[in-house]
């Protein structure tokens, strides 16, 4: 499968994201006083429920966020090897050999396989 760089940054602005809103509700799980989460200082279903749901979330948010870095630093080095290797001889961006129907227009670093 081959992502683009917008992609790649939505999975990792994601996984951000996760961690952010987890870690605030973990927190806010943690010093309740509605009753809810604790009952006489022991953790009530609510708590393990929410918790697991948490815990889920930040291995989620980290394995979609993780992808997204995987497919960045792909396209990085897969950019930096194609600018490396141009050839003078090229016209307008694209290579001699392409074949008819290729991605001739296309950029290499604009997609990456994951």
């Amino acid at each position: 499968m081959k992502l683009n760089r917008p992609v790649s940054w939505f999975l990792v602005a994601f996984g951000v994201w996760s961690w952010i809103v987890w870690t605030t509700f973990v927190k806010n799980l943690w010093k309740d006083v509605s009753g809810l989460a604790f009952d006489n200082g022991s953790p009530t279903a609510y708590f393990w429920v929410h918790l697991t749901l948490a815990i889920t979330s930040f291995l989620l948010g980290t394995a979609i966020g993780a992808l997204g870095l995987r497919s960045l630093r792909i396209l990085k080095r897969e950019a930096a090897g194609t600018t490396a290797g141009t050839d003078a001889g090229t016209a307008a961006g694209t290579d001699v050999g392409t074949a008819a129907g290729s991605d001739a227009g296309r950029h290499p670093s604009d997609t990456a396989a994951v």
